[in-house]
């Protein structure tokens, strides 16, 4: 095997940590938001002036549950890249735009340990980045899509 076949080998399972880690962050947060109460997190949504805001709670909980899922499966990524991507804008904007771009703020050290901050934009700003690569550089390997793809073939022969 040549080196530019290794390379080409190796760089088609780098879509593989992207998805486990952009799923299972959107799982998690969608889950959070179930375990917090739906209406808890449709109060914070109304305070930020979103119209109908709990259809939008649980819209939103929707789509970064199956969202999530989706991207960890790899399957139809663009699709669900979309929504994904304006949950991350509607948050970066209306909730962490104020705080900056640091998602890590020192703001002191006490006896207790480090003082935090709220969040700035950078983590939406990172999957927001991630959501791209793969909508448009592919799933990689064990993806649900390619999976797909092969039966849908397979049928229509």
């Amino acid at each position: 095997m040549t080196t530019s076949s290794n390379a080409s080998h190796v760089k088609r399972w780098s879509a593989i940590p992207l998805r486990a880690m952009v799923g299972y962050g959107f799982i998690a947060h969608g889950y959070a938001k179930v375990v917090t109460g739906p209406d808890h997190f449709a109060a914070s949504l109304h305070a930020l002036g979103v119209p109908s805001p709990h259809l939008m709670a649980w819209i939103t909980i929707g789509f970064e549950l199956l969202g999530g899922l989706a991207v960890l499966v790899g399957a139809y990524i663009p699709l669900f890249s979309i929504p994904l991507t304006v949950i991350l804008l509607v948050a970066a904007i209306t909730v962490h735009l104020p705080y900056g771009f640091t998602s890590i703020t020192l703001r002191a050290v006490t006896t207790a340990g480090p003082e935090f901050g709220p969040p700035g934009y950078e983590t939406n700003v990172l999957y927001i980045a991630a959501l791209a690569t793969l909508a448009l550089g592919g799933s990689g390997p064990f993806a649900l899509d390619a999976w797909l793809f092969q039966e849908r073939k397979r049928v229509d022969r």
